[in-house]
């Protein structure tokens, strides 16, 4: 296995999602080279076995299947999500300081870290929604590709007790600095760098959903070359695997599913989140679209399967006793299934051996994480998706460690396991 060219592939598809806007357009564009058809929410679908499509909702979701040749026994999905912690600009952004500096009001977007977004260079991108020359609405994606801003700390001498520890006001202290005040104020600075990255008039401007991010690039570090050091690792490092693996696997008995979902970090209850009806909407249109009864269709959800997949936590050098005594995953050790006793997340005994056996096949090695009996973890896609759509599943994920700092590390390895027994599944 080629862990250098998987970790290129890996990084190239984090640099080009500056937004979850970006990432589900790449992805759509990767999936029509391959032959994919898209289809529209608004329009009836018309399948036929042996082809690929794939489907978006809002622009920030996206679901893409493959049906194999001849029948479907049920379905083989695999759940992701777009999105990361960030900051999301407001509207009328623009905030002058003492008629000298021009900084942007933003509020957070998820659970991150928020320290380590301090000293960084950073930009905007996200959607934009202008009226063109006929007067209709249009949404493109957007990216301001410039070191735009930064969230200045401060100094040591200004604050001695940093060094113990610092609570950071998100209306106070991250908002980051944009500009010197610009001559006749700051009011529609932000605007005027849209318009100029899109080449529209700035009264064309009628919306926007735009998000910072980090501008530093990711890279393979260590002295063995054995980290990768990247924003947004969870959940694009899943994601990433994901999509290689649908694209290289030809299903052989069941329509194979990558679901990747927008806004798990907040809680998912969107219209294109997991809590949505999105994935019963399109496993419900590819049964009719195959003619199948609500009988037939139920027994296909019976023998379908859901691996949920979303990065896990490693055991920490500097921690290592914040890891649960017995069940310790580590950067590079292979895939982790993760076990939660009150079913934040899925995985039960039955789901588990399924798992196990395709690491096995696929000669992948393999984890298991459970959180400390006193420390309250986090949830993800699989039961949030599994109260929706009712089917076996199991929670997976990469190991990483600093999960959403504004950079995170993992495995020079992991990736390509993923892609491997992901890949095993799809053609099962």
């Amino acid at each position: 296995m080629d862990f250098k060219s998987v970790n290129q592939g890996l990084l190239s598809f984090i640099e080009g999602g500056k937004s979850v806007y970006h990432v589900v357009e790449n992805i759509g564009n990767a999936l029509k080279e391959q032959g994919f058809t898209e289809l529209s929410e608004k329009q009836c679908w018309e399948m036929e076995y042996g082809k690929d499509y794939f489907v978006t909702r809002n622009g920030s979701s996206i679901i893409a299947f493959r049906m194999p040749e001849h029948s479907a026994k049920g379905f083989h999905i695999i759940a992701t999500h777009s999105d990361s912690p960030t900051f999301k600009v407001k509207e009328h952004p623009e905030m002058a300081v003492e008629e000298k500096y021009v900084k942007l009001n933003t509020e957070k977007y998820g659970g991150m870290i928020l320290s380590t977004w301090l000293d960084r260079p950073l930009s905007v991108a996200g959607r934009v929604v202008y009226k063109n020359e006929e007067g209709q609405a249009v949404t493109t994606t957007v990216d301001v590709d410039k070191d735009l801003l930064v969230i200045p700390n401060v100094a040591i001498h200004m604050n001695r007790e940093m060094n113990k520890g610092v609570e950071y006001n998100p209306q106070v202290d991250m908002l980051p600095l944009m500009s010197m005040q610009a001559e006749g104020g700051c009011k529609g600075l932000l605007t005027r760098e849209i318009s100029g990255a899109l080449n529209i008039p700035e009264e064309a401007i009628l919306g926007h959903d735009l998000y910072l991010y980090v501008r530093d690039k990711g890279r393979v570090i260590g002295a063995d070359e054995g980290f990768i050091l990247s924003p947004k690792l969870d959940d694009l490092q899943s994601v990433y695997a994901q999509v290689e693996a649908l694209c290289s696997a030809r299903p052989s008995e069941y329509i194979t599913v990558a679901a990747v979902f927008d806004n798990e970090e907040i809680g998912s209850s969107t219209m294109q989140g997991a809590d949505s009806t999105l994935l019963s909407d399109v496993l419900e249109r590819i049964g009719e679209s195959l003619s199948c009864s609500k009988n037939q269709y139920l027994s296909m959800i019976a023998d379908s399967f859901l691996i949920s997949a979303d990065n896990a936590h490693a055991v920490h050098p500097n921690h290592p006793e914040k890891a649960d005594p017995t069940n310790r995953p580590y950067l590079n050790g292979g895939l982790v299934i993760k076990y939660h006793g009150s079913q934040k997340y899925t995985t039960d005994a039955v789901s588990t051996a399924k798992m196990k056996l395709l690491c096995e096949k696929a000669g992948v090695p393999f984890q298991t994480y459970h959180n400390r009996s006193d420390i309250l973890g986090g949830s993800t896609l699989g039961n949030i998706s599994t109260s929706h759509v009712s089917l076996s599943s199991v929670d997976v994920g990469l190991p990483q460690l600093a999960m959403h700092s504004a950079v995170e590390t993992g495995g020079c390895r992991d990736t390509a396991y993923a892609i491997r027994v992901f890949a095993e599944f799809y053609s099962e």
